[in-house]
């Protein structure tokens, strides 16, 4: 059931801003110093329009590192009956996320809990949301890709996740950004294929969800064409000496990939393993 949620303050997600330092304060204490978390609003659309583009459903488990008064956890829970989770460092803003909750009637389904978000793991996450500079989104990347399951979103508000992992979705709403990430599955290496052409063997690069590579198809090298990664789904195309392209849809699961419902004229019956290391993600500070 929809419930209406109503918040007796100005509810916001955390925000992130460089401490001020005393006048004289050398510049080797400067750079050291860490920038500090505070509270700013966020108008309740925003959240709205970051729940709608993650298409976040009653199957998922949303995460707000930096929840503030417990807004997108709050309204994922009310509006399409997701359960959430949201970390905060300030205690008086984790009792009033737990009295919104409360009178939202949702308390059952979110939990706050006032710790760290830089070491808050995010194993259980489908979808997480961010209201964080740059510089504080870039420090929690290697935690999303390394902890998130493939397919899992990430979804943030005004600032990416550094200049190099682009968004899969980008949409600007009211003079605002709302970006959406899927966390790549680790696909980089050399496959071998059976049940398709005899020999096939693919060699795949990766930079986040970018991906390009080569087949070898009875000797013969070839690149990869069209090729595209979202979560754990691939797809990617292969020129054939007969001049018809073979088209392959698969899922990863770990070290094995395997066909997906695929569309008419993909490659069936095939299947493919991991010959080669798995060669990490590319991350960039």
């Amino acid at each position: 059931m929809l419930r209406s949620v109503n918040f007796a303050l100005p509810v916001a997600l955390s925000f992130v801003i460089a401490a001020a330092l005393a006048p004289d304060a050398s510049a080797q204490t400067r750079m050291k110093r860490e920038p500090e978390l505070i509270y700013v609003p966020t108008p309740q659309n925003v959240v709205d329009k970051m729940l709608e583009v993650a298409k976040v459903t009653k199957d998922d488990y949303v995460f707000d590192l930096g929840s503030g008064d417990g807004r997108i956890p709050i309204t994922a829970a009310a509006r399409y009956g997701a359960r959430g989770f949201g970390v905060e460092i300030k205690p008086e803003l984790i009792a009033q996320a737990r009295a919104n909750a409360k009178a939202a009637g949702v308390a059952d389904r979110v939990q706050f809990r006032r710790q760290d978000l830089f070491k808050t793991s995010v194993r259980e996450a489908t979808v997480v949301g961010l209201y964080l500079f740059v510089w504080a989104n870039v420090k929690l990347r290697p935690r999303l890709i390394s902890e998130l399951r493939p397919g899992s979103r990430i979804v943030a508000h005004d600032f990416p996740i550094g200049d190099d992992w682009k968004p899969d979705i980008a949409e600007d709403f009211e003079n605002r950004t709302i970006y959406l990430w899927y966390v790549p599955a680790q696909v980089a290496g050399k496959w071998d294929f059976t049940g398709g052409p005899q020999g096939l063997s693919v060699q795949l690069r990766q930079q986040f969800q970018k991906i390009q590579g080569t087949a070898t198809v009875g000797g013969r090298s070839v690149p990869l064409q069209n090729a595209s990664l979202r979560g754990d789904a691939i797809e990617f195309t292969i020129a054939s000496d007969a001049g018809t392209p073979m088209l392959f849809q698969g899922r990863i699961n770990g070290d094995k990939m395997e066909p997906r419902a695929a569309a008419s004229g993909a490659v069936t019956g095939w299947s493919a393993v991991r010959a080669a290391p798995v060669s990490k993600v590319r991350r960039r500070s």
